[in-house]
């Protein structure tokens, strides 16, 4: 499915003209009809799994209770 920049903007939550550039850059592919750019949708599934995938990662990372120092003495 192809989509405007826009769309692909709003899909991936990115700035349009962040898009547009990489696009120039060729670092994403996309196609000119003559107007305007048009975007594969489907070359972002492994983008937005991995990005789900580091989300889990960090969410367990971050409810990870830290460890009690060793070192901290009681100075009463």
């Amino acid at each position: 499915m192809y989509l405007t920049v826009k769309e692909i903007a709003e899909y991936l939550s990115l700035e349009e003209s962040y898009i547009e550039n990489l696009i120039l850059q060729k670092k994403i592919r996309a196609v000119h009809d003559g107007e305007q750019y048009l975007v594969n949708k489907e070359q972002f599934n492994l983008h937005l799994e991995q990005m789900e995938q580091y989300k889990k990662l960090m969410a367990e990372y971050l409810s990870e209770p830290i460890p009690e120092d060793s070192d901290v003495k009681d100075e009463d």
